[in-house]
């Protein structure tokens, strides 16, 4: 029997090329991470992939929830978090599926909450300098911009604000309102640290290098960035308004 107190939440959407290679990296780790893969409903056969992993080698580490359709990316985060909350987790993980975000780094975010007391670390690509490889330059600019554009909008002093790769505490998410969180995609990430910071929680951004997807298709849009910038407005206002919880340990 593997133990880990610590969960890797995967969300999934036609993924194929990389399922096999994403999970056996991550366990390949020298620290035992568990993985909770968060299928929409893939038609090229991704939870398949999972659950053959499942049955023949890992059954006691690697699990899988199916959804119906494309539900968003918050939804399937709140989904996880709400599922690793019911199994006394102590670190829940944030991580893409296409190698974007190396499982190499995984053991760094962990440190940085279990050994140094931070309550959030961000895998940050824009806290030394831009660490991106093989984006285009305008989603680059797009990016770092949007990130720009939220700190001075909210104040809010992470420079990654919309990284996708994190470790949380489990008291972070036992006390953030998460059925009260709004948005689905970028907004989801920028408002999950907002609210983070509002509350009171020790933030730390860890470096990484973002390396853009080898293999499969993105599924960023143009939409997804419109949600993010209109969003940040709605924080701000909250930010002024809201009554956040206290923490609970």
């Amino acid at each position: 029997m593997h133990q880990s107190d610590s969960i890797v939440i995967i969300p999934t959407y036609n993924e194929k090329e990389n399922m096999e290679k994403i999970i056996r990296a991550v366990f390949g780790l020298e620290k035992c991470f568990h993985i909770l893969v968060i299928d929409d409903g893939s038609p090229d056969g991704t939870a398949q992939i999972v659950k053959r992993l499942m049955h023949d080698e890992f059954g006691d580490r690697l699990f899988l929830l199916e959804r119906s359709g494309k539900l968003g990316l918050g939804t399937a985060y709140i989904t996880g978090f709400k599922w690793a909350l019911e199994r006394e987790y102590g670190y829940i993980f944030e991580m893409d599926a296409d190698f974007s975000h190396d499982p190499n780094d995984l053991p760094r975010l962990y440190s940085a909450c279990a050994d140094e007391g931070y309550d959030v670390a961000i895998g940050s690509r824009y806290v030394s300098g831009v660490n991106v490889v093989n984006w285009p330059m305008g989603r680059v600019l797009m990016s770092y911009f949007a990130s720009k554009y939220v700190r001075f909008v909210t104040g809010f002093k992470v420079h990654d604000t919309t990284a996708g790769f994190k470790c949380y505490r489990r008291r972070v998410l036992k006390t953030i309102e998460l059925d009260k969180i709004r948005f689905k995609g970028y907004a989801f990430q920028i408002e999950m640290k907002f609210t983070a910071y509002k509350i009171g929680f020790r933030i730390k951004e860890v470096p990484v290098i973002f390396v853009n997807r080898r293999e499969g298709t993105s599924k960023m849009s143009g939409g997804i960035f419109s949600e993010a910038l209109f969003g940040v407005m709605r924080l701000r206002w909250d930010g002024w308004t809201r009554k956040y919880p206290t923490i609970v340990e």
